[in-house]
């Protein structure tokens, strides 16, 4: 029994590190060091909190098949957190990017050339996004290149929309003169039309995403509550109440998934790696 048990909490830590790591794919581009860093602080706090929620469940439950099998969902609770706040800094940055192009409009109205427009976006512009435009100015300041100024400000903000919005910008630079305000005035109001479907949409479809979570928090609660019985603890410590568990979490994780993914709208791809 408990090489049984420490095979799967091995498997399951395994099956995370790879999720994290992208192990047994090849990169098709270079990984810098910080994004390898923020990789390996994620991997080490997924088994810390597959270590903690482990214990937790044994204290609670003195069952060891049940905190194994609670370890490795506890385990993916980090890497979840993480992708919730990836999408969170998405939406917020494509809400103040429309704000951002009417600036550029106005400045481009007042007779400003457009890279002197896309600099003062570190004073104007929503604060968000000023890092990244005040490294702009003085890249442009020290290099003079428009378009690799541009290359490097889609690398600092690494959000699909502003990939849309740097190659918006570097074909207004190209087209110029009188088309330049209705082009940038076009791009925002693009912006904001999808913007507003994709919230609409997103509301739409929250209940599935919640109902998903509730459905597969629901059993485990009941789990925990039952397995202060002494009865259920013999059942569960048995080879057959091990596989029980674990086809259970299998199930709940893929069914979690599957429900997530038909109740989210598709991610916006970058177009600038």
């Amino acid at each position: 029994m408990g090489a049984l048990v420490g095979l799967g909490f091995g498997l399951g830590c395994l099956l995370v590190g790879r999720a994290l790591t992208g192990a047994g794919r090849a990169p098709a581009v270079a990984v810098p060091p910080a994004r390898r860093r923020v990789d390996r602080t994620l991997v080490a706090l997924c088994l810390t909190s597959g270590l903690v929620g482990a214990v937790l469940a044994l204290g609670v439950t003195q069952v060891a098949p049940i905190a194994v099998v609670l370890g490795v969902l506890s385990g993916y609770l980090p890497l979840a957190l993480a992708h919730g706040r990836i999408r969170r800094r998405r939406r917020e940055l494509a809400e103040v990017w429309p704000e951002a192009v009417d600036d550029l409009a106005s400045a481009v109205r007042a007779g400003m050339s457009l890279p002197d427009a896309v600099a003062a976006l570190e004073v104007r512009g929503p604060a968000a996004l000023r890092p990244a435009f005040a490294a702009f100015a003085l890249d442009y300041q020290v290099s003079g290149r428009f378009g690799d100024c541009l290359d490097r400000l889609g690398e600092r903000l690494a959000d699909p929309v502003g990939d849309r919005v740097v190659e918006g910008l570097r074909i207004a630079r190209e087209v110029g003169g009188g088309e330049l305000g209705r082009l940038l005035r076009n791009l925002s109001g693009y912006l904001r039309d999808d913007l507003r479907t994709r919230a609409e949409l997103e509301a739409r479809q929250a209940w599935a995403v919640n109902g998903a979570r509730v459905a597969v928090a629901a059993p485990w609660v009941v789990l925990v509550v039952m397995s202060t019985q002494p009865s259920v603890v013999a059942r569960y410590q048995s080879a057959g109440g091990v596989v029980v568990l674990v086809t259970g979490a299998v199930l709940c994780v893929a069914a979690y998934r599957l429900m997530v993914r038909l109740g989210r709208l598709p991610v916006e791809r970058r177009i600038l790696r």
